[in-house]
């Protein structure tokens, strides 16, 4: 075994090295190279995440199956397997279906059901050579911001402990924080992946939707929902889209982060309305640092009712596709379950909210009526709006604060305070949501901490199907702004 790591393309003595500091791309080639062993690795990560278990970010640990897996993946090397992530654990939001190890959507009752296939972007990572570590927390069924799970605990942020991790992937965005694994997978219908990523400092990506498969992952929308992940850098979610699409037109050099030539649009009317004057600041400081790189700045205004018809339309299609979403998928996978016993298993908050507007005779429920007009004169019209900042304007990206605010406390949830106002939780997502509402790709970059020491979260939206260029720009942007060190 060499004496040294190489890490962004140093050599540094191993023996200082903590492993748990690894990204993914640097833990991968450190394996293939024989600086590390995947069992070594593997059994730091185990350790870590049996120290830091208090953080709740994970719901299922084999550690006798991921251990024989390293072993295996250690004699797969010595047999000349150079598999691009040969040997690293992820984490896998338990909305995923995985072989062997339960799957449990949240609930408790479905503690101890195992699937008898993996989720298509599992496979795709297996097939790469990953490892499961383990099944990460989240919100049950998906449906929340803030990391509550009344079974199996409320995740906490590894940068406060008294404050939330974001939601619905929570525990996955927790545990690529504080470092129990390099990289994990997640999933996005209004803001799942981008939320928890700007709450926990981490990198969060969402694809165009349908770039990735959702085969076998717990659904919300057939519209909206997307599969991502969560990693320490750009380059990290570089490599694990090229893994699961095989995709490699976004690969970067290393010096390429001049943004001379690269226009950038951001909409201060839509997504400077309601946010907190620290997480402003910030963000308008990061908008001259790119201007001060070469980047173009073009402010565009996408109309007065912009929000609220984003909003309208988002929640609406969220909520009339989940009854059908949910019993759709429970059929096809051959789960244990059915929409009523989940529905009356919910805890009650969830409940009351699926009561209102889910089933089909809530008192908030979208009529079909409004739910074709939303997807046939709503949706458009949000996407011409877009556009125009996209083909009119000229911009690569639209930039905007991940999250209005940064963590809240866990006590105070429910009701979140934001810029002097006492509004809903669901304000979380007022900016995820916008590239939600029409399938665009979006990132969310940790780009700083507040005065309280509680990550800032900038988001680039892209245009339709620009995935490759919009991670491009991203690595850039990250090259200006730097990277932010594992939380704990």
């Amino acid at each position: 075994m060499n004496d040294t790591i190489a890490i962004s393309g140093h050599r540094v003595p191993r023996d200082i090295v903590d492993p748990s500091t690894l990204g993914l791309a640097d833990a991968a080639a450190a394996i293939r190279q024989g600086d590390i062993t995947s069992e070594a690795y593997t059994g730091a990560l185990l350790a870590r995440a049996r120290t830091l278990a208090e953080l709740n970010a994970f719901i299922t640990i084999d550690e006798t199956a991921v251990s024989e897996a390293a072993r295996d993946a250690d004699k797969a090397r010595a047999a000349g397997s150079a598999a691009p992530l040969l040997g690293v654990p992820l984490g896998v939001k338990d909305s995923y279906l995985t072989k062997g190890l339960p799957t449990s959507l949240g609930l408790d009752s479905l503690a101890h059901f195992v699937p008898r296939e993996d989720a298509d972007a599992v496979r795709a990572v297996k097939r790469a050579g990953a490892l499961v570590l383990g099944k990460n927390n989240l919100v049950e069924m998906s449906y929340g911001l803030t990391g509550h799970n009344a079974r199996y605990g409320q995740v906490k942020n590894p940068h406060a402990r008294n404050r939330v991790s974001g939601g619905s992937s929570s525990g996955s965005a927790a545990s690529v924080a504080a470092g129990l694994v390099p990289a994990s997978l997640g999933g996005d219908t209004v803001g799942s992946i981008r939320v928890p990523a700007s709450f926990c400092g981490v990198v969060g990506f969402k694809p165009t939707t349908g770039r990735w498969p959702r085969n076998g992952v717990g659904p919300i929308s057939h519209t909206l929902d997307t599969t991502g992940a969560f990693a320490r850098s750009v380059e990290d979610c570089i490599l694990l889209d090229r893994v699961v699409t095989g995709d490699r037109t976004a690969e970067v050099s290393e010096d390429s982060y001049d943004l001379k030539g690269v226009r950038l649009a951001f909409a201060p009317r839509q997504f400077l309305d309601l946010v907190d004057p620290e997480v402003e600041g910030r963000f308008r400081e990061v908008v001259r640092q790119l201007q001060d790189a070469g980047a173009e700045i073009v402010e565009v205004d996408l109309g007065d009712d912009f929000n609220a018809l984003i909003q309208t339309a988002t929640w609406g299609i969220f909520a009339h596709e989940t009854m059908g979403a949910i019993s759709d998928f429970l059929r096809r996978h051959d789960i244990p379950t059915t929409f009523e016993a989940i529905y009356d298993g919910l805890k009650p908050q969830l409940r009351q909210a699926w009561g209102h507007i889910v089933l089909p005779g809530g008192a908030g429920a979208v009529s079909a009526e409004a739910y074709q007009t939303t997807l046939n004169v709503r949706r458009p019209e949000i996407q011409r709006r877009l556009d125009k900042a996209f083909v009119a304007h000229g911009a690569q990206v639209i930039l905007q604060p991940t999250t209005p605010c940064t963590a809240p406390l866990i006590e105070e949830q429910a009701t979140v305070r934001i810029s002097g106002q006492d509004v809903s939780y669901l304000a979380l997502a007022n900016h995820t949501v916008s590239a939600s509402s029409v399938g665009l790709p979006g990132i969310s970059l940790p780009v700083g901490l507040s005065r309280a020491g509680l990550p800032i979260g900038l988001e680039l939206d892209g245009s339709l199907g620009s995935d490759s260029t919009l991670l491009v720009l991203a690595r850039k942007i990250e090259g200006v702004l730097g990277t932010q060190p594992t939380a704990i």
